[in-house]
């Protein structure tokens, strides 16, 4: 059984935290606020999320977002814990590399996170720098050049890395700050080959083969300075790559035994990826809760989470849309740190991951 959730026509697609998909050269700010109001509550406190298309819940058009993109979905789990108001701020850049939403969001907009209020910071990147030294080695033709793809790898590393200096430096009143890896759709469309060859074997490359490792060992370095600079790392990777149950007979499931483990090496992690598990790996468009089972966690347009329920309306000419509401799922509805949409969309999935981590108390 298989179920697919807000499936769009591909319609000016805007690149994303993601390997595939169409990269673009055009951004669009699409910032929004979203107030989680609890009957319960007069008190209010504030989660801020810096990223690109992702975090902004893009949804396939210019004028609405997803209102449960991640951030929402971890606000709302949070506002149950502390029974208090959440409001969450999401200040993104659709289409934006790692240097324009460090130097663009989360430098130029830090009094966001350094509001009194704020407690929890999230931010999400990297993603379309990847894009884009994709879509240029896939238009390769002679001896392959692997140059733009290794120069994404080190500006995410260095943008990452900055972005949680600056976290640090300025959200003074922050819980907790986390930082998400970044998943692989059109995982099955990559498994093709090259219009160019290898220097070396003089043969085509398998796109997936090259890219996997090289993802690997992003996400292995933006989890390795989570750890070191005080984060936590969401592995959004391991939530959306692989299934809910033991599917290789190995006694573990399978989306657990590719999650990123603290104090392995990156020699370690990658191998455990791309060969000691790879056979587990899959394509988001499936995700398995169960043998029987799966949701769609892509949009299609092969690039963006799924979501669950409405949109927010946003401002053409000023990318800000806003609005207040109450828990979309009621604490009875909520069992054991589980909504009942929690797997069976993309941003549930990340959203839940993310609120793993969100602090006991205010």
């Amino acid at each position: 059984m298989s179920f697919r959730r807000n499936g769009l026509s591909f319609a000016a697609v805007v690149a994303a935290a993601t390997v595939s998909g169409s990269a673009m050269a055009s951004t669009i700010n699409q910032n929004t606020s979203w107030t989680i109001d609890r009957s319960t509550s007069t008190t209010k406190y504030r989660v801020v999320a810096y990223g690109d298309s992702i975090y902004a819940g893009y949804n396939g058009g210019l004028t609405s977002v997803a209102r449960r993109a991640a951030p929402v979905v971890q606000g709302e789990y949070l506002a149950k814990t502390w029974n208090t108001d959440v409001e969450v701020i999401r200040r993104t850049k659709s289409g934006a590399k790692a240097d324009d939403i460090y130097n663009n969001k989360i430098v130029s907009e830090r009094s966001y996170m350094q509001d009194a209020s704020t407690r929890v910071v999230l931010f999400e990147m990297c993603g379309n720098d990847y894009l884009q030294a994709r879509s240029a080695f896939s238009g390769q033709s002679g001896t392959c050049d692997y140059s733009g793809l290794e120069a994404a790898l080190s500006a995410c590393a260095t943008y990452t890395e900055r972005a949680m200096q600056t976290i640090n430096q300025y959200a003074t009143t922050a819980k907790v700050k986390i930082v998400s890896n970044i998943y692989y759709p059109g995982f099955n469309a990559d498994n093709v080959q090259t219009g160019c060859k290898d220097a070396s074997t003089g043969a085509t490359v398998n796109k997936q083969t090259k890219f996997l490792p090289l993802l690997a060992r992003s996400n292995w370095r933006t989890c390795s300075l989570a750890e070191k600079y005080g984060f936590k790392c969401a592995d959004s990777f391991a939530e959306m790559m692989a299934a809910d149950y033991d599917s290789n007979g190995d006694g573990q499931i399978d989306s657990a035994a590719i999650r990123y483990k603290a104090g392995e090496t990156e020699s370690a992690y990658v191998t455990r990826i791309t060969t000691t598990l790879r056979s587990t790996l899959r394509d988001s468009n499936t995700h398995f809760v169960n043998a029987s089972t799966s949701y769609d966690y892509l949009q299609s347009d092969d690039t963006h989470p799924t979501y669950y329920g409405t949109t927010i309306g946003v401002n053409i000419f000023s990318g800000s849309g806003s609005g207040t509401g109450a828990p979309q799922f009621t604490d009875a509805q909520v069992v054991d740190g589980k909504n009942p949409e929690w797997n069976k969309s993309g941003h549930e999935r990340m959203g839940w991951e993310g609120a793993r981590s969100n602090p006991a108390t205010p």
